[in-house]
């Protein structure tokens, strides 16, 4: 996400999302969704709303063992990179993602 302020970006911290440049802090929704991404010490949050009418797969929760989720797209890297598919588990909700 983007400060509305300054339009720089914002980066998590203890829960909530900062920016750095101007010190704005944004407090997510319960409708947003967070996805924390670690990657050479680095984290990445995903935002946004994960509802509607969604496809679903056959991939195995590794939290309560269901064998259907839901599933979606996001580009949560460079944009020569290809997009993440996010899971979330059609019984427990639990997410998990593959690049």
């Amino acid at each position: 996400m983007f400060c509305e302020k300054c339009k720089s970006l914002l980066f998590p911290q203890d829960g909530k999302l900062i920016c750095r440049k101007c010190g704005t802090v944004y407090e997510p929704n319960k409708k947003d969704q967070v996805i924390k991404h670690k990657s050479k010490d680095k984290e990445m949050a995903v935002m946004g709303e994960i509802s509607g009418t969604l496809p679903t797969a056959d991939a195995e929760c590794s939290s309560c063992g269901h064998n259907k989720a839901y599933w979606v797209l996001r580009q949560t890297r460079a944009a020569d990179e290809p997009e993440t598919r996010i899971f979330r588990c059609v019984k427990c909700g639990h997410s998990w993602r593959e690049y």
